[in-house]
């Protein structure tokens, strides 16, 4: 497995553990706002953050991701 598969998955675990998810309920999320492919594309930056950033950083793609779909 890649380096970026194996963050994605990383994150994945970290998104579900502090937002209080199943599996299920977060790849359906990151599957639904395209999550997963923004992790992948930006891992490089994104790997030398800590869990908080991370999670912030997502919960703002999903934020962004949902206005532009809602206008």
């Amino acid at each position: 497995m890649s380096k970026e598969g194996k963050f994605l998955i990383y994150c994945i675990e970290r998104y579900k553990l502090e937002k209080r998810m199943t599996g299920r309920e977060t790849v359906e999320l990151f599957e639904t706002y395209g999550v997963s492919d923004y992790i992948i594309k930006y891992y490089e930056a994104l790997h030398t953050t800590g869990d908080k950033y991370i999670i912030e950083d997502i919960d703002e793609y999903i934020n962004k991701r949902k206005e532009r779909y809602e206008t």
